[in-house]
């Protein structure tokens, strides 16, 4: 386990786990912690032994937002977000990674927390586990995503309640409108996400990353792009060293055991 203080982070086997960690803050972010994420995140998308990233918070919250609290920001703070780094921010990198993302949603997240939280491509939320959408509330907007996860998350008339209201949705209404994959018990969070991790690393590497790109990019496509786009991302399968173990494997009954070649 590597420590950067403010973002624990662990690689064991194929899977990385990245935590926030500043629980006396409930992990509000700071820029060291927005830097330190984004820098993992896009290492994480290039290993090659890295096949499946989780991200958590530490304590009893996932990410209450931007710190905006943090030592002497009022001005200067407001001027380190006017340049603010965009491209190269963590929703950003990942929206474009390629490597499939769990959330372990394991307490509050709201505002950019939430923004986070929407960005990875599975949730599993604990009984704790909350969304808060409290932009409205706080004169802001969903900057980081939100505007463009929820409506196609929950559909527009739902998104458009959530996020003019300021709604706060704890962790069954959250299952209920299609925001969280399940709910468990808050003590089963990590097992149960971790099962998930590896069952999802057991898998081909290549194949998982090119599903994951061709349905990123089909949401903008039509469905003749969208053909053409998986088909083309299927022909170079066929010459792996995975496509012919996984073939090997069903022939002989056994579980395949992929290389990512």
């Amino acid at each position: 386990m590597s420590d950067f203080a403010e973002l624990l982070v662990e690689r064991s086997e194929h899977i990385l786990t990245l935590t926030l960690n500043r629980p006396e803050r409930l992990n509000a972010i700071t820029g060291t912690m927005l830097n330190a994420l984004a820098h993992e995140l896009d290492i994480a998308n290039q290993d090659h032994e890295i096949r499946v990233v989780v991200l958590t918070g530490s304590g009893r919250g996932f990410c209450s937002g931007l710190d905006l609290q943090n030592e002497a920001s009022t001005e200067r703070e407001r001027g380190d977000l006017q340049q603010f780094d965009l491209v190269n921010s963590p929703p950003m990198i990942l929206h474009r990674m390629d490597k499939p993302v769990i959330c372990a949603l394991n307490g509050p997240a709201a505002g950019y927390g939430m923004d986070l939280a929407l960005g990875c491509d599975i949730r599993i939320a604990s009984e704790n586990g909350k969304l808060g959408a409290v932009f409205t509330k706080r004169g802001v907007l969903p900057e980081s995503g939100g505007t463009w996860y929820l409506p196609r998350l929950i559909g527009w008339a739902r998104a458009s309640e959530v996020a003019f209201s300021g709604d706060v949705l704890d962790a069954e209404t959250s299952l209920e409108m299609g925001l969280v994959n399940r709910v468990v018990a808050h003590d089963d969070l990590q097992g149960e996400v971790m099962e998930l991790a590896h069952k999802i690393a057991q898998n081909a590497p290549y194949s998982v990353q090119s599903t994951k790109r061709a349905m990123r990019l089909g949401m903008d496509q039509n469905f003749e792009s969208a053909v053409n786009t998986a088909y083309l991302s299927l022909l170079p399968m066929f010459q792996s060293d995975d496509f012919k173990e996984g073939v090997n494997a069903f022939l002989e009954r056994r579980n395949p055991d992929f290389k990512g070649r």
